[in-house]
Parts: structure tokens; C-alpha cells; sequence
């Protein structure tokens, strides 16, 4: 027989084996996928791909099966061998290649499918390993059970324990660790009945101090590959369980710069003429400015400009991220450019997503009828479908409802230049939501030309063409330089562009579309 006899205990063995390797399969999928949307962005095309193309291949493996005909625990631990190398280092290759643009893809799809191909082969052998000492309907439904149990515990600990406690490059090493393990432990569980396994020991060794070597050096070799990534040396990097904080400083001028998820978020040397741009003309439209709400913003540059207006008296901060605002709170280079802006008495920062917040306090409001004055959306640019839904036709009737009647707000809205399409989505899709807009623009040298959109609700008695800005400190924006900010020329104005929607999510799908151009 191809198991040779195995007795019931190494039998049983196989069994469990089951759940850890398909514990691992899933792992590798999403450890592939997550790279790519940090990479590539557009989370939601890098994972369908992946998962696509990875079951697709776990097809191709599982028909590939039936070639293999003999010494089938010997071909499982060969696939277990194979599978824990190729997919443990499958994130560090996919960060080296990454400055090769045009290799990356090709390297995706090259990984996720042999991967998948080899999990693919592992459970019809192992079935037909276990079909020697009991029925095959016994079999399939042990197998399939255990396989689904180690898919679901797989996919749940990747986001909830991997990711956010070893990050990308550790996660991929350990689950190697865990891939390669089957393989030792069936060395020896089986060595009886296989004598020749013990040539299979070196190489497996090897393997396993590879692995051990990647999770115990994978801070350099992060920050190595990493560097590939950024002209400037990394000063500070971590995984947080929602993105990745990357902050660089240039080596000749000292220049800061902060990346969340791979995408640029500030420059020092022109971010005061970002956060000037998103304040300061909110903050002179309508009445008095004494309670505000800032909808992402963790870096405490907004609320640095914010702090300038002698009226506010309470600036509600809402960042999704802890270790973002505890690194604004603490981490030198930042401090200094924010004025230490987050310890303010006035400020309150609450640590949750930014729709729901808004939900909540909507629903507050039924109580205290505490309007906010002004809100300021600093939020990521809509690379992604998570974002997507905070600038949606339904998220700013929701701000709409927390804002007073002769309120106003401000959000941030991408390149009118590069994602001319994404702009003018926003700025019709806050129209939609039944508010006057003026849209304008700022030039920084980091990003280029920069968009913004101020509105204020159709009801109230604001004009947009007449805002003064006050006499407070500022670098850059004059009262001149906003109203020519405020002009567009024709082949940079409005669009026939659709309202973005929960339910219709038209905008990063345009944003996509002109980075890509």
C-alpha cells in the first residue's frame, strides 16, 4: 500500500495535518493580496485577483493530483517543503521586485499560482493517504471539515492577530515556520515505515533556519526592502492593525515626510501650504467658529492651524488610529511640527471610524443639540473601498446633520489635475447632499496642484465668493491667493461625473483610473 501500513496515531496525524496546511494556504492568499493593495492599492481588485487566480490554480493542482500515483506521504511532504519555502519568502519578494514595476505582476500571478497549485495537490493526497485505513466517505468528510475549520482560523487570525502583531514580512515567515513544521514532524512520526525520509532532513533544516533567520532579521529586512520604496531613509515604520506608518527623513536637508499604506500624507517643507488651504477658509465662512470636528487628521497639523482662532472652544478629533495620534503625541520630528497640538486642553480625540462617529453623534444630538460650527475632512485620498464610503452621497448627509445651519465644511478632495474625475465626483457628490460648493485648488511641490471642496448647506445665508480670511499667523494663503485659487481654467473644470454612493461606488474606481493614465 502507499502509506505502508501506517499505523492509526500516524494516521491520525495526517488527519490534523489537514487543518494546519489549510490553515497556511489561506494565509498565503491573503498575505499576497495584502502586499499588493499596499503596493498597488485598490484593495478590492488586488483581492479578488488573488483569490481568483489562487483558486483557479487549487484546481489546476487538485487535477494535477491524480498523475501522482505512488509513494504519496513521500510527494506530501516534498509539496510541504516546497509550499513553506516559496510562500514563507513571498512577501519579501514581492517588496524586492516591487521597484521593478513591470516585473511585479508578473511575479504576483507567478507566486499565487504556484502556491495555490501546490495546495491544491495537498488535500486530494492526503484524502487518498487516508482512504488506506478507512472509507472514503469517512475521508472526504474528515478531511473537507478540517479543511474549512483551518480555512476560517486562517482568514480570521491574519487580520485580528498576524498582521497588526508581526506585520507582513513576519506573518509570512511564521506561517513558513508553520508550513515547514508538517513536513519536520511527519519526518519523524513516519521514519519507520519511510526510512528514506531521512534524506529529506537537510533540506528541511535549511528551510527552517531560513525561516527562523527571516522572523528574527525581518526588521532589516523590512526597512531594506521598504527602502526600495522611499528616497529617503526610514526614521520610523510600524504596522498598525488599520495601515502602515512609514516616516522618512531626507538625509541632506532633514525634510519629514509621513506615509500611511505606501501614499504620501505630508511634506515638511510645504505642508503648512496643505493645512493653510484646508483651514483657514473654513474657518472664515459663517458665524463664529467655536466647536469643531476634524474628521481624520491624526498628525495634529490641522488642529495646529485650527488653534490659531482665539473663538474655538472644543475640536473634536477623530482618528481611527491610535498609534497614529499617540506617534503626533510623541515622536519628535512630528511634535515639532505640530506645536504639540493634540495636548491641547480644547482638543478631544476619540479613536473610531469616521462614518460611525458621525452616526453617533447624529444620534446625540437629539439631546444636547450641540451643532458643530465647522468640519474639516483630512482624510487618505479614496484609494480603496474602505475609503471610499467616507466620501459617499450618505456619509455627507450624515455630516450635513451634525453641521449647524450657518456651519460650513471643508474636505480635502485629491489632484483636480491627475484625478480630475475623482475632484469634481467629490464635488458633485456633495452637492448632491443639498450644499453650495466652491471648489479650489493650492500648489505644493510635493504632491502638485492639490483640490479641496468648501460647502455650506443650501439653506444657509453664507456667501462662498466674498470669505475674508482673518488675521491670524499664516505662511502662505492670503484672502487674494484663495479667490484666484478658486478659478478654473476650461480644461481643468467640471466633468459630467456620477454621484458617488454607498451602494454605487463610483470614486476610486475614477481615482484609479487617473493615477493610471
Amino acid at each position: 500500500m502507499n502509506n505502508r501500513d501506517l499505523s492509526s496515531q500516524q494516521t491520525a496525524w495526517m488527519l490534523a495535518s489537514v487543518l494546519v496546511v489549510a490553515l497556511c494556504g489561506i494565509a498565503y492568499e491573503l498575505i499576497i493580496a495584502a502586499v499588493s493593495s499596499y503596493l498597488l492599492g485598490n484593495s478590492v481588485a488586488q483581492f479578488s485577483i488573488t483569490i481568483g487566480l489562487f483558486m483557479f490554480a487549487m484546481g489546476i493542482g487538485s487535477y494535477l493530483s491524480k498523475f501522482i500515483q505512488t509513494d504519496l506521504v513521500l510527494r506530501f511532504i516534498q509539496i510541504e517543503i516546497t509550499v513553506a519555502l516559496i510562500g514563507g519568502f513571498s512577501a519579501m519578494i514581492l517588496f524586492l521586485v516591487f521597484p521593478f514595476y513591470a516585473l511585479y505582476q508578473p511575479t504576483m500571478y507567478s507566486l499565487t499560482l504556484v502556491i495555490g497549485a501546490l495546495v491544491g495537490l495537498e488535500i486530494p493526497i492526503l484524502t487518498r493517504i487516508l482512504t488506506e485505513s478507512r472509507s472514503i466517505s469517512d475521508s472526504i468528510a474528515h478531511v473537507l471539515s478540517l479543511d474549512y475549520i483551518g480555512a476560517l482560523i486562517g482568514s480570521v487570525s491574519f487580520p485580528l492577530l498576524l498582521l497588526p502583531s508581526l506585520g507582513l514580512f513576519r506573518s509570512s515567515f511564521a506561517i513558513g515556520l508553520l508550513n515547514i513544521s508538517v513536513a519536520a514532524v511527519a519526518l519523524v512520526i513516519l521514519r519507520k515505515p519511510f526510512p528514506e525520509l531521512k534524506y529529506y532532513w537537510p533540506v528541511t533544516i535549511i528551510i527552517i533556519a531560513l525561516l527562523f533567520g527571516g522572523i528574527f532579521y525581518s526588521s532589516a529586512i523590512s526597512k531594506f526592502a521598504e527602502g526600495q520604496l522611499f528616497a529617503d531613509e526610514m526614521i520610523f515604520q510600524e504596522q498598525t492593525t488599520y495601515q502602515r506608518i512609514v516616516v522618512t527623513k531626507h538625509p541632506r536637508n532633514g525634510e519629514v515626510r509621513l506615509y500611511l499604506d505606501g501614499h504620501l500624507q505630508f511634506a515638511q517643507s510645504d505642508e503648512h501650504r496643505y493645512h493653510e488651504s484646508l483651514v483657514h477658509p473654513v474657518m472664515n465662512c459663517g458665524g463664529i467658529p467655536r466647536r469643531i470636528l476634524i474628521l481624520g487628521g491624526g498628525d495634529g497639523l490641522a488642529i495646529r492651524e485650527v488653534l490659531k482662532y482665539s473663538t474655538v472652544e472644543a475640536i473634536d478629533l477623530v482618528d481611527i488610529d491610535p498609534r497614529m495620534t499617540e506617534l503626533s503625541k510623541s515622536f519628535g520630528p512630528i511634535v515639532r511640527m505640530n506645536g504639540n497640538s493634540l495636548d491641547d486642553p480644547k482638543v478631544t480625540i476619540f479613536h473610531e471610524d469616521a462614518f460611525n462617529f458621525v452616526q453617533k453623534a447624529y444620534a446625540r444630538l437629539s439631546q444636547d443639540k450641540n451643532f458643530y460650527d465647522r468640519i474639516i475632512i483630512d482624510l487618505p485620498d479614496p484609494h480603496s473601498e474602505v475609503l471610499n464610503k467616507l466620501y459617499t452621497k450618505e456619509f455627507y448627509n450624515l455630516v450635513s446633520r451634525v453641521l449647524g445651519d450657518e456651519g460650513s465644511l471643508v474636505t480635502q478632495s485629491a489632484s483636480p489635475i491627475v484625478t480630475r474625475e475623482a475632484f469634481w465626483c467629490i464635488n458633485k457628490t456633495i452637492e448632491s447632499a443639498d450644499f453650495r460648493v466652491l471648489p479650489f485648488r493650492g500648489f505644493l511641490n510635493s504632491f502638485g496642484e492639490w483640490g479641496f471642496n468648501l460647502a455650506v448647506k443650501n439653506s444657509s445665508s453664507i456667501d462662498l465668493n466674498t470669505i475674508m480670511l482673518a488675521d491670524v499667523p499664516r505662511k502662505h494663503l492670503s484672502t487674494d491667493a484663495f479667490r484666484v485659487a478658486a478659478q478654473f481654467a476650461l480644461d481643468d473644470g467640471p466633468l459630467n461625473v456620477p454621484v458617488n454612493t454607498l451602494f454605487e461606488p463610483k470614486l476610486y474606481m475614477l481615482y484609479e483610473m487617473g493615477l493610471k493614465r
